[in-house]
């Protein structure tokens, strides 16, 4: 895929124009009449149950399986109630959702997770916070939103196993560099044989993060090749200049296998690359990217762009003609180049090829072919 020499930076771009493109199953608002807004903390669990917009009761249970299983047999007894017509709806909130999603799968619950601050936000002016009314909030906010919820994607089991294994690895990573960095600033600043004690004092610690590190990394790949369509994946996303495996399997975690996203400009906004209008009246300030965005998974593209400009001769000759020639400002390109980069492994997973330089898109493209230029 070639670049085009009169390309632009990435336009900016509204949630509308973003929302068209995305491809996925919205609920049907006329086969829910049960809300269940459930308000997660690490020993109990909060239910406030809803029929329409009329509030049941409101229950307090344990965190724990057995109790979950109990109070959705509870709720088989309400009059008119199934399981196909209820919603399940809770906060983000990491591992504590864990036992939760697990049994609402065993009964093949409708799973609903939402970002904390978009259930906040759609509250209004709301005065005092407590579990039971976090709960009731959480329900109100399902039947309410209802047309924009979408169902939790179940993951297979290799893809949670590759998620905790990841987050090991960077946790392993984070203490590896807290020990590190200071050790390396006593260099300058302390006397050579405190330095060399605190030195050889860390460095069974270190050396043994080190051999963990190297333990998680060889279970990752192991794990990655022995699942066809895992593997398959990463080699189509790696065949693009610049980006490696470490943000391949964070593309692939975070989007389920690229399920749940499956249009770059959905993935751009999920990443902060999509850059947004700011006006208001007489008042237009710049476009600029969103921080609600996956920080992670933006610092891994940022670090992909450079190296791509390093290593991708047209990239590199786009990034200087369009900061020294043009004089645009050097992180609104890199932020572009970005942008080209998840274009690219969009192409190429639609596509079902690897990444080619010389690649001639067809006169007439199939209806499963991304179309580069249309974006």
């Amino acid at each position: 895929m070639l670049i085009k020499k009169n390309a632009q930076i990435a336009k900016p771009c509204n949630q509308e124009e973003i929302l068209s493109k995305v491809e996925t199953v919205k609920v049907k608002t006329k086969k829910f009449t049960f809300f269940i807004g459930i308000d997660v903390s690490k020993n109990k669990l909060d239910y406030a149950v809803m029929q329409g917009t009329k509030l049941l009761f409101h229950e307090v249970r344990k965190n724990d399986p057995d109790d979950i299983l109990a109070f959705c047999n509870r709720l088989k007894e309400l009059p008119g109630f199934t399981v196909t017509k209820a919603i399940f709806c809770m906060e983000a909130t990491g591992i504590y959702c864990n036992h939760l999603i697990s049994s609402l799968k065993k009964i093949n619950g409708n799973a609903v997770i939402e970002n904390p601050l978009r259930i906040k936000r759609s509250m209004g002016l709301a005065r005092g916070k407590y579990d039971k009314a976090d709960a009731i909030r959480i329900a109100a906010y399902a039947q309410k939103n209802i047309a924009d919820l979408n169902i939790l994607a179940k993951k297979r089991p290799v893809i949670l196993e590759l998620t905790n294994l990841c987050a090991l690895r960077s946790r392993l990573l984070a203490l590896s560099v807290a020990l590190q960095n200071p050790l390396r600033e006593q260099i300058k600043f302390s006397k050579k044989g405190l330095q060399k004690q605190s030195l050889k004092l860390c460095e069974r610690s270190m050396d043994a993060i080190k051999a963990d590190i190297n333990e998680v990394e060889s279970s990752i790949e192991m794990l990655i090749n022995s699942d066809e369509q895992l593997k398959r994946l990463k080699q189509l996303i790696t065949s693009v200049p610049g980006i490696g495996p470490v943000t391949s399997i964070q593309m692939i975690i975070s989007t389920n296998e690229f399920k749940d996203i499956k249009h770059p400009k959905k993935f751009a906004c999920y990443a902060g690359v999509a850059p947004f209008k700011s006006e208001s009246g007489s008042s237009i300030q710049k476009a600029r990217i969103s921080r609600y965005a996956n920080i992670k998974m933006k610092s891994l593209l940022h670090v992909c762009a450079l190296n791509a400009i390093r290593g991708d001769h047209e990239l590199k000759a786009y990034y200087e003609r369009k900061t020294i020639t043009e004089g645009k400002p050097k992180l609104a390109v890199i932020n572009a180049i970005r942008y080209k980069l998840v274009l690219r492994v969009f192409a190429c997973l639609n596509q079902d090829r690897p990444y080619r330089r010389d690649y001639e898109r067809s006169s007439n493209p199939t209806a499963n072919e991304f179309v580069i230029d249309q974006v």
